[in-house]
């Protein structure tokens, strides 16, 4: 039996799309679900916001301090742990990261002039970071489902080069292009669906591709590496790695972390704009981890920097995510936007709206393409 090229590119897109379909529903359903997960939550909670009282925050070790009492009630606590805080604009609640021995990872909320509690959040039973561990690894153990959805997503891949190449016309004319511009609406469900399938396809496929691509970067490393070697001309990716204190030097005097959050107050415009992350020390080894990030919208434009805990002094750390101003080429720009690129967020919410809308697109497409092999195996049959 002789297969002409386009038979041979819809065998692939039908196989591969078959093998991958179950997932790609899944990943991208609960990539949907988690798109607006602030947007939400804010309806169901209490309100975040701060009377902006004019005076200045409370620093990082006083808000810890205040936040003793939520964290340590009783002796049993003596294993839970709060590890930094995250100050936003002048009108909202700060938010402390803690550790709990029976909850988890929790957020405090609390306000950042008084220390008051305001709002708790755990995230062991929350519903979106239920939705994100389907998302990156299909509620399995992490290994193992990372791997399935990395795998996926590259047939995904395929399917939709495929897809793409099948969407040509074999007549290349007016009516033919038209036709695969539009859904007619009016017609039998078999074309209804079909136009679904191949229309809204068409449509979506390129920013499909770069939501897959992007997504691609958390699951192989080696993948994660020849991309930011071929955007940044050659240079080596290093992975995300702390820096270190050295245990060996003598504590400057006074309170070391008073003294770090002065100095970031005169660095940065803190509470007028965007957020400012303040992580504590967890041991004697560990060191201070600051992060800037001057908008509320994208997550690229974050500052990492790292301070000795004993001399302040600055130290290296961060990997690739750690460089500064100076060191920070647009290849580098360009890969720290993965996240921003695959959530949308890169456009604000306009961007976050058209990644849901093109989510819900590829989550169809398994759907509507079993219907239209369904429908084909039956008449096929008759």
């Amino acid at each position: 039996m002789k297969y002409s090229v386009r038979s041979i590119f819809r065998k692939v897109h039908l196989w591969l799309g078959m093998l991958s379909g179950i997932v790609i529903f899944i990943v991208a359903i609960t990539g949907c679900i988690y798109a607006f997960q602030d947007e939400i939550k804010d309806i169901f909670r209490p309100s975040l916001r701060v009377e902006a009282t004019g005076k200045p925050f409370l620093s990082p070790e006083e808000l810890k301090e205040k936040a003793t009492a939520y964290v340590f009630v009783t002796p049993a606590d003596s294993s839970n742990a709060i590890y930094g805080v995250m100050y936003n604009t002048f009108d909202k609640a700060a938010v402390l990261g803690c550790n709990f021995t029976d909850s988890g990872y929790t957020t405090l909320y609390v306000n950042p002039y008084n220390g008051k509690l305001i709002h708790k959040e755990s995230f062991n039973n929350d519903f979106f970071r239920i939705a994100l561990a389907g998302h990156r690894s299909l509620w399995l153990p992490n290994p193992i489902g990372k791997q399935i959805v990395g795998w996926s997503v590259w047939i995904f891949v395929i399917v939709l080069l495929s897809g793409l190449i099948l969407w040509i016309p074999k007549k290349w004319n007016k009516k033919s292009i038209a036709t695969g511009l539009k859904i007619k609406w009016k017609a039998p469900f078999t074309r209804v669906n079909y136009d679904l399938h191949n229309v809204l396809g068409f449509y979506t496929a390129i920013f499909a591709l770069i939501i897959a691509l992007t997504g691609l970067t958390w699951s192989f490393d080696w993948f994660s590496k020849s991309y930011y070697s071929l955007i940044t001309g050659g240079k080596e990716f290093k992975k995300w790695e702390p820096a270190l204190s050295d245990t060996t030097l003598t504590s400057l005097e006074g309170n070391i972390s008073g003294l770090l959050w002065e100095q970031m107050k005169r660095e940065y415009p803190i509470g007028s704009k965007g957020s400012f992350r303040f992580d504590y020390p967890k041991t004697k080894s560990d060191a201070f981890m600051v992060c800037y990030n001057p908008s509320n919208v994208t997550y690229y434009t974050r500052e990492y920097r790292f301070f000795d805990q004993s001399s302040l002094q600055e130290l290296n750390g961060g990997g690739s995510y750690g460089l500064n101003a100076k060191e920070i080429t647009s290849g580098d720009k360009l890969f720290r936007m993965s996240y921003d690129l695959h959530s949308g967020s890169i456009f604000g919410l306009p961007g976050r709206i058209l990644a849901f809308l093109v989510s819900l697109v590829i989550a169809s497409l398994p759907i509507t393409g079993v219907i239209i092999w369904w429908r084909k195996k039956k008449k096929k049959r008759k």
